[in-house]
């Protein structure tokens, strides 16, 4: 009589369980290994950056390279190019694309902003159509800055209302000459009559109206490397040779002063009071003094002193030099001489400030004609 397997395990189905895990086993360690490959083999190395004026390469990959994947050149294209660019000032949309196994690169869409103006406490700034694309609270120094648009009111994405019909116009322009000849100003400037001036550092080109734009800007761009680091205005109204001139500034010696660090000078008597050649109110009163001049001084005085002592005694009780009817007329016996002291301090000093000043600066400006 056969005996019953009722009621005990299969040892069949208890191989088929081991068997099972271990193939998990397995594929787990095969997929492991496989994940370690792609990761290894695709590592990103390089990364390029590309389409961006207004950000470093460092400042574009912390906003796009993001997660865990960044670091794969298969993976990064398909899960870190939708960056919202919402709060990203200037740029449109990001772009990953793979370059090769180990290199990926970042394209950037940029709004292109051709001008700015100050608008309340931002910067506003507008595309080639007038239409307003970015708002910041900083200044992009590669973007023409324009002082003397008016505008009544900005909206995002919507056309500036720009006071005046042709301002736009020859903002498009000037942006566009400056990005050929990479001569972006510090500041565009509009007078009431729409006259352009240009602000290179100290010095200022005056383009007058908006004519022979490109032209006048060629000069500009010969003439500015020589006058760097001089301060003036580049007369640019026309495209007249004899008129583009250059009215260098010369620098004023500072003489204002006040008593506080005032160190001395001269008195309105003409009497030294200290060391230095300006009174207290800025006005030039000669070198400073030797000893030499001093003495000499000091000996023209005590001889005044004793002229005019004997010019007393000969003229008894009036030795102030009046008449004995105290008319205000000198009496004839009077000898006091006068001509001592004239001769003596003043000329010399009119002589110092006349040779002083004759040699110095004399007038604001001078013209230097430039033939371009």
């Amino acid at each position: 009589m056969r005996k019953s397997n009722f009621g005990k395990k299969n040892p069949l189905k208890k191989l088929t369980k081991k068997a099972k895990v271990t193939v998990a086993g397995v594929i787990g360690i095969v997929l492991l290994g496989a994940a370690i490959g792609f990761f290894s083999y695709y590592k990103v190395d390089s990364v390029e950056v590309r389409g961006t004026t207004h950000y470093t390469e460092d400042e574009i990959k912390k906003m796009v390279l993001k997660g865990s994947f960044a670091s794969n050149s298969v993976l990064a294209p398909l899960f870190c190019g939708n960056v919202d660019t919402s709060d990203v000032a200037f740029v449109d949309a990001f772009k990953i694309t793979q370059l090769n196994r180990n290199t990926i690169c970042i394209s950037v869409k940029e709004k292109k902003p051709i001008g700015c103006i100050h608008y309340l406490d931002s910067y506003i700034y507008f595309d080639r159509t007038g239409t307003f694309v970015e708002g910041s609270q900083t200044l992009d120094k590669t973007v023409p800055y324009f002082d003397g648009i008016e505008v009544s009111k900005v909206v995002m994405d919507e056309k500036l209302d720009i006071k005046g019909d042709t301002v736009l116009n020859t903002a498009v322009a000037l942006s566009t000459i400056f990005q050929k000849n990479d001569l972006v100003p510090d500041h565009i400037q509009f007078d009431n009559s729409y006259s352009i001036s240009l602000i290179y550092g100290d010095i200022t080109v005056q383009l007058g109206k908006d004519e022979n734009l490109e032209e006048k800007m060629n000069r500009v761009a010969a003439i500015l490397p020589k006058i760097t680091g001089k301060k003036g205005i580049l007369h640019m109204e026309s495209v007249s040779t004899d008129t583009n001139t250059f009215e260098e500034e010369k620098e004023k010696t500072d003489t204002t002063s006040t008593s506080e660090n005032w160190t001395g000078g001269y008195d309105e008597n003409g009497d030294y009071t200290g060391d230095g050649e300006y009174d207290e109110n800025g006005n030039y009163v000669g070198p400073k003094p030797t000893q030499e001049s001093l003495d000499a001084e000091s000996e023209n005085t005590d001889t005044t002193d004793t002229e005019d002592t004997g010019s007393d005694t000969q003229s008894g009780d009036y030795s102030d030099g009046y008449s004995e009817d105290n008319s205000q007329e000198y009496d004839s016996s009077y000898s006091g001489d006068y001509s001592d002291y004239s001769d003596g301090y003043s000329d010399s000093y009119n002589e110092d400030y006349s040779d002083s000043y004759s040699d110095g600066y004399n007038g604001d400006y001078y013209s230097e004609d430039y033939g371009y």
